[in-house]
């Protein structure tokens, strides 16, 4: 068994949206008229909100129908699509070499993954107070699960369904 990457968390970084923005264009143009929105999501898309840097984006196309055109269009940019890697109607893909760290996933406009995503970091957002805690908690996490990335996604989960709940 091979040792896993360490995970790291770092402070904010206030390059990260415009890294975002530089990523965004590039999906844009690679997508066209296949994408309808491309969202900044995930940790590093929280003003002020320690991470790991990389940045998670979700590039929403109108139904699941438009994959195929979606992964056709990524692949001539050099993205790899990798499938739903165990949640339905989010496909991810791996980047192209040259580009800044990023994690790049494809849903449906309907996808529950999707409505998720935006639910948590518009609450974190919105509340600051608890994004200083989700960070500090990551932290945490990052020290006690250090090379086991299940273990550290899994002991976020209480904190995110606990905002999910009160965020509806």
């Amino acid at each position: 068994m091979s040792m896993a990457e360490p995970i790291i968390i770092v402070p904010y970084d206030p390059a990260w949206p415009d890294t975002f923005a530089r990523l965004k264009d590039g999906i844009v143009a690679a997508l066209g008229t296949t994408v309808l929105r491309v969202e900044h999501v995930g940790s590093t898309s929280i003003a002020g909100l320690a991470a790991k840097p990389v940045i998670d984006i979700d590039a929403v196309i109108a139904t699941e129908a438009d994959i195929p055109e979606a992964i056709r269009k990524l692949a001539a940019v050099g993205y790899i699509h990798e499938g739903e890697r165990g949640i339905a109607r989010r496909h991810a893909f791996t980047q192209p070499s040259g580009l800044p760290v990023h994690h790049l996933y494809v849903c449906d406009a309907r996808s529950p993954e999707l409505q998720r995503h935006i639910a948590f970091r518009d609450y974190l957002r919105s509340n600051p107070i608890e994004a200083a805690r989700y960070g500090a908690l990551k932290e945490r996490l990052a020290m006690q699960f250090s090379c086991d990335r299940d273990g550290y996604t899994d002991a976020k989960s209480a904190f995110i369904a606990e905002a999910l709940a009160v965020s509806r």
